[in-house]
């Protein structure tokens, strides 16, 4: 009995999360309120006051998932001792833009994070947060340009950070475009391209 409540406490939980990702994305952050996710999740103001604080503590949760999700498969992808370093990251960032094509909730949520925020007052702190992420990304992006530079695929004075700062730059102009309007790129289609293009002058 007690596993199935924790195991519907999750579900609930979850389901509040996606609901909170809908409203976020149709009506922005700053107008969205618990009782339209309520709403939309089909639970009580009161189920989402046992797993949330209030509106700000749901965002954070998103956030967290989110990024916690990139890093993760930055990490997973690093497990690998690829032979060919330069390759395996350009395959990695070919299938993470096309992800925005077919993951639906990342898109949402990445959407919100870009577009759908006001980042001052409250939420200034989430921009903060995203600026030490992202720095934290950057460095792992540098552990493929280190090892390319060990097996020596890259000339050996070459900064890899410089390299990763332009990579997460690179991503992340081509990210805000397809969110901005994604009938202006079929990612499926374009994506290697980007990034054969941006790798090509590297191996």
């Amino acid at each position: 009995m007690v596993r199935r409540t924790k195991e519907e406490a999750l579900e609930t939980r979850s389901r509040i999360m996606e609901a909170a990702v809908d409203v976020f994305f149709e009506r922005g952050v700053a107008n969205a309120t618990l009782n339209d996710i309520a709403v939309c999740a089909d639970v009580t103001r009161g189920a989402i006051y046992w797993h949330f604080k209030n509106k700000l503590d749901v965002f954070d949760a998103l956030h967290d998932q989110l990024q916690l999700s990139f890093a993760d498969t930055i990490l997973g992808d690093l497990r690998n001792d690829h032979p060919h370093p330069l390759l395996q990251l350009e395959r990695l960032c070919s299938d993470l833009l096309i992800d925005l094509e077919v993951n639906q909730h990342k898109f949402k949520v990445l959407s919100i994070l870009f577009f759908k925020c006001d980042y001052t007052g409250e939420m200034e702190h989430f921009l903060h947060l995203q600026n030490a992420r992202k720095k934290q990304n950057t460095q792992l992006f540098s552990e493929y340009f280190t090892r390319a530079k060990k097996h020596k695929h890259l000339v050996a004075d070459v900064d890899t950070m410089v390299l990763s700062m332009a990579l997460m730059s690179y991503i992340t102009g081509i990210m805000v475009d397809y969110l901005r309007d994604t009938n202006s790129i079929v990612m499926r289609k374009y994506a290697p391209k980007f990034m054969r293009f941006f790798f090509k002058n590297l191996t």
